[in-house]
């Protein structure tokens, strides 16, 4: 669901990952027409980093 959100919303999903300030830039970016792709790309990769970063967290979590 946060894919689909990524695409048609990038600031939003800046928010539910919990980076409020890089939601409001990316809002800033996706207000211009031209900006919105680089801003979509952006919130993909940026998702694509918090789950990582939580598979990470869950593994180290649960070996200590």
């Amino acid at each position: 669901m946060r894919l689909v959100l990524a695409i048609l919303l990038p600031f939003f999903v800046f928010f539910t990952i919990r980076r409020p300030w890089q939601g409001i830039f990316c809002l800033l970016l996706q207000l211009t027409l031209i900006g919105w792709i680089p801003a979509a790309i952006w919130a993909v990769y940026s998702l694509s980093q918090y789950k990582t970063e939580r598979k990470i967290e869950d593994s180290l979590g649960r070996r200590n």
